[in-house]
């Protein structure tokens, strides 16, 4: 089932944008400001990849939010942030779906559960969105069974909704997620993606920011898009030694490492705009768990006409460097350790960073 958009949200969408007076400068491919990224929307906050997590990012301040994109078995394009839903969906206790648990490959590892690809949109419209980090995130759990799981043209048009009613332009950065895996089980994602996002108003206007793990899908998308001023591309790079998983599938030694070296980056802006490593990329971490000096990551991709995006900030103990905790429980939240993370960060010269909390993103730019 196709979901279709609504007549009047798109005349409404066309004429709010062209009112927008600031729509020249959001578009431009180059930021003004050090940007943040709502990491699938507020989701210290609220269960991931909903639209409530959306909408309080959103209002928190974030210039992005992201949808991590998936697609049904039915060729539906949805946002999860793997393929597998077990962790994030309450399929595990819908009797009816029972038979439908298996083990895949995905991206290189055995997964065992219930994927998207093995349900239609009709049939993944009946669960319901729980928190993924219960004992981490307990207050989010209370939300639990609230929410469908979104396709990303709803996505679009909340967003785009959501902008009419602020006044202010609202950017997306999708990840295609495991690309590789979803062409092995003949459903692209590509191709999906460039028919909804030529199909709506706000995503032919709007600050689109694509992104993946993977190379081949971004250079496949250059080739479509080309270059345009409101679109950017950004290759995301993992753990140093490990490989994007569509050249370990076709066999080839490139690695994170090789990618993020001053020689990398200027091959990986033939066909991006953006660099976005693990933050301890830019700023690791020394044995005793406090920060280090900078490495010259920033400046080399800054050199090669790459913008620098970093993730993730989270507001939790855990995540936070131990420069910046404050004897607390490990889960506990810590919105001035992680203000003052971020603000070293921003100091190393990054253009922009994906947080869990774009509220405690936004303090730390005030």
């Amino acid at each position: 089932m196709q979901i279709k958009r609504r007549n009047v949200l798109k005349t409404v969408g066309t004429v709010c944008l062209a009112s927008l007076p600031f729509l020249q400068q959001a578009r431009s491919a180059t930021p003004t400001k050090v940007e943040v990224f709502g990491h699938r929307g507020a989701c210290a906050l609220r269960p991931e990849h909903t639209l409530a997590s959306y909408a309080k990012a959103i209002a928190d301040g974030a210039d992005y939010i992201e949808p991590d994109l998936v697609c049904t078995r039915d060729g539906i394009l949805v946002a999860r942030h793997e393929a597998n839903l077990t962790e994030t969906t309450d399929v595990a206790r819908r009797p009816e779906f029972a038979a439908r648990r298996a083990t895949k490959t995905v991206d290189g590892q055995n997964h065992t559960g219930w994927f998207v690809d093995d349900f239609t949109l009709a049939e993944l419209k009946t669960l319901r969105a729980i928190e993924r980090l219960p004992k981490i995130r307990p207050d989010n759990t209370r939300y639990d069974g609230m929410f469908q799981v979104p396709t990303w043209e709803e996505i679009i048009d909340f967003v785009a909704a959501e902008s009419a009613t602020s006044g202010r332009l609202i950017g997306l950065v999708p990840e295609l997620k495991s690309s590789t895996y979803f062409s092995s089980v003949k459903l692209p994602l590509e191709d999906r993606f460039l028919a909804t996002i030529a199909e709506h108003e706000y995503t032919r206007r709007a600050p689109l920011e694509i992104q993946s793990f993977e190379t081949a899908n971004l250079k496949y998308l250059r080739g479509k898009l080309g270059k345009r001023d409101h679109i950017r591309l950004m290759q995301l790079t993992g753990e140093g030694r490990h490989r994007p998983i569509d050249v370990a599938t076709a066999g080839g030694d490139l690695t994170f490492a090789k990618m993020t070296s001053a020689e990398g980056l200027r091959d990986i802006v033939q066909y991006a705009d953006v660099v976005a490593p693990p933050l301890r990329a830019v700023i690791p971490l020394k044995i005793n768990g406090k920060l280090d000096a900078p490495t010259p990551l920033v400046a080399d991709a800054h050199r090669a006409g790459l913008l620098v995006h970093i993730w993730t900030f989270r507001p939790e103990n855990r995540f936070i460097a131990d420069d910046f905790k404050d004897g607390k429980d490990e889960n506990a939240r810590n919105v001035p350790g992680s203000i003052a993370e971020i603000r070293r960060y921003v100091e190393a010269g990054v253009d922009g960073f994906f947080t869990d909390d774009p509220a405690v993103g936004r303090a730390a730019l005030a």
